[in-house]
């Protein structure tokens, strides 16, 4: 085990973070943590010569050089850089360590530190390495990325109430146990309404605060002279070239004519539907699902013969029409005694019934073999049917790809699932929904074809590779230009360049690219601090945090009124938590003044966050950077 580098002697002990990992989230958040809040972060990494570290590079690798034969020379280099474009600044040291094991937690300091982050791919690292740091440090917060929702929830409760006990015998035990929080947070949560809504058109971005629906939606821009529409805030200036203009004031968004806005609007919860009775379920059942048309049409003729022959028979004996009924069916499964001297009439009409009964002996086998089929065939995934158009192609079912699918299903979106592994986690739920799946390798020739790709509406490109993703991307392009994409992307200069390419070459035709964990980062490093990170909105490549804060020991906030606290291109007050019930006062009224006892939602940039709460980012460099990868 290695720890680098070493803080040089004599420094002030403070109280740091410690933030365990194996993959992109754990650089992001160091980055979060340093360049935006200004802590010392130690990070428990695996072994350099680990192949998980290394499989992160080299996919890298691979992806840009892909890209480069394809599009060519797309972004001017820049000086060697570590991870994600950037290297650890003096903020950061380095624990190497293949587990979060004790003597990996001791080197990291957990004993001394305010906070630690679990963010291993693996739920059960988590968990172990949580268990033991509660035990050795009962006063420490803990965010936790865990998948299982439920799981996370129990899990909660069991270290809180550690962190109760565990703080209690200590000096200032209430305030200690207070600070010592469990958060249990997962990124596939975090991202998925973010995929969602770049991947959609219509659908906007959600953040739930109070009881309230808030959504932000992307407007064009008004017309001259047009007043903003009542209700709502404006919360960004689109890019016009020089990227987006984050929380401007009123005189800037009066000046920014043809230029789009990013508005803040709420959204009023609807009355869920009835649900069925059994009746009308059973009414509506599909007959179709177990009976072919050809079959169908067969047997309603066969029917209709029969009734034509009970009739006849009926006429030509002049019986009674029940009794006719019933020597047309034994005469049909040759149940009856021969016509013998009797009228010709007579003779005729049981000839023609077993003839008929012939007939109807191979389709009732064929409905007994087509019902058997639809049985065994209800646990296959179901392939896109024939005509789908305007539908959502999802590439990739894990952990992201899952959540994504069920958020799509919620809005009655159709989507037709691509994916490699028969054995990955959104497999199960594609198949519970009935969702028309293709399994196979999306860099093959005909998959996308088989996903009905040239119908679609959107691409949605979530493996965990960036060299799937944008090979996909093309080939997709180069079948339909005008689809939508929305592509996963972990690195930010790739990222960028590929964004801007694609948006060149194709000006007609949307394209996004998002990282999860460059989405995710901001509210666990909110959790972090201690600070209730309600969600966050992508905007283009930036990130506006929503969170909820305590007015009091704010000094930007208390004693203020609301336009008072209103810093443009930092934070902006939204509305006041009441106390009295749930809900929340918004719009708030600009002459309103802020006490020492109220809460407050605050949207704000990460730079603005951290300003507001206090922790004053590091200062640029010489050459204009942050320390490790802080964001712009």
């Amino acid at each position: 085990m290695v720890s680098l580098p070493q803080q040089p002697q004599g420094a002030p002990v403070t109280p740091h973070m410690v933030v365990c990992g194996d993959d992109g989230l754990v650089h992001r958040l160091a980055a979060e943590l340093s360049g935006v809040y200004g802590e010392r972060v130690t990070l428990v990494l695996p072994p350099a010569r680990d192949d998980r570290r290394r499989s992160v590079s080299a996919a890298q690798g691979r992806a840009a050089a892909l890209f480069g034969r394809v599009t060519g020379a797309v972004g001017r280099g820049g000086p060697a850089a570590g991870q994600n474009g950037t290297a650890p600044g003096p903020l950061v040291s380095i624990v190497e360590a293949a587990e979060p094991d004790d003597e990996a937690l001791a080197a990291a300091g957990i004993d001394r530190a305010a906070a630690l982050a679990l963010v291993y791919d693996d739920d059960e690292t988590n968990i172990h390495a949580a268990l033991r740091a509660r035990r050795v440090n009962p006063r420490l917060r803990l965010v936790i990325r865990l998948y299982n929702r439920r799981l996370g929830q129990y899990l909660e409760q069991l270290l809180d109430q550690a962190a109760l006990v565990g703080a209690a015998d200590g000096p200032d035990g209430a305030r200690a146990a207070a600070d010592a929080s469990t958060t249990v947070l997962s990124d596939a949560d975090t991202a998925a309404p973010a995929l969602v809504a770049a991947a959609v058109a219509g659908t906007s971005k959600v953040v739930e605060a109070g009881g309230l629906l808030l959504r932000a939606a992307e407007r064009p821009p008004p017309p001259d002279g047009a007043a903003p529409e009542p209700g709502t805030c404006t919360l960004a200036l689109l890019s016009d070239g020089d990227g987006p203009e984050l929380l401007p004031d009123e005189r800037t968004v009066a000046r920014a004519a043809g230029r789009g806005r990013l508005v803040l609007e709420t959204v009023r919860y609807s009355a869920p539907p009835r649900p069925p009775s059994r009746l009308a379920v059973a009414r509506s059942l599909p007959l179709g699902s177990f009976f072919s048309r050809r079959l169908r049409w067969a047997l309603a003729g066969l029917a209709a013969a029969v009734c034509g022959l009970a009739v006849a028979s009926w006429l030509v004996t002049g019986d009674d029409p029940v009794h006719a009924a019933y020597l047309s069916l034994l005469d049909l499964f040759a149940i009856d005694d021969p016509a013998i001297g009797q009228p010709l009439g007579r003779q005729i009409l049981q000839l023609l019934s077993g003839l008929l009964g012939l007939l109807l002996l191979p389709l009732l086998v064929a409905a007994a073999l087509e019902g058997l089929g639809t049985f065994r065939s209800a646990s296959a995934l179901p392939r896109p049917p024939r005509g789908m158009s305007g539908h959502v192609v999802l590439l990739g079912l894990g952990k992201v790809g899952a959540r994504v699918l069920a958020r799509l299903r919620e809005l009655n979106i159709p989507v037709v699932c691509v994916e490699r592994d028969p054995q990955a986690r959104g497999v199960a739920l594609a198949r519970s929904l009935r969702v028309p799946t293709v399994i196979g390798d999306v860099t093959e020739e005909g998959v996308l074809e088989a996903a009905k790709i040239a119908d679609s509406r959107t691409l949605l490109a979530l493996t965990s590779s960036d060299t799937t993703n944008l090979e996909a991307v093309l080939y997709a392009r180069a079948v339909k230009p005008d689809v939508r994409v929305v592509m996963r992307l972990y690195e930010d200069r790739f990222a960028n360049a590929v964004y801007r390419t694609l948006r060149d070459s194709q000006p007609q035709a949307s394209t996004r690219s998002r990282s999860v964990s460059y989405l995710v980062a901001p509210a666990f490093a909110g959790a972090m601090m201690g600070r209730q990170i309600l969600g966050a909105v992508p905007v283009e490549r930036k990130v506006i945090l929503f969170a909820s804060v305590e007015v009091a020991g704010h000094g930007a906030l208390e004693g203020r009124t609301a336009a008072e606290a209103f810093r443009p291109g930092a934070w902006r007050v939204l509305a006041l938590d009441l106390d009295s019930g749930p809900g929340l006062l918004w719009p708030l009224p600009a002459e309103h003044v802020f006490g020492r006892e109220d809460r407050v939602i605050v949207v704000a940039t990460r730079e603005g966050l951290a300003d507001l709460l206090g922790r004053r980012p590091r200062p640029r460099t010489a050459d204009g950077e942050r320390p490790f990868g802080a964001a712009r």
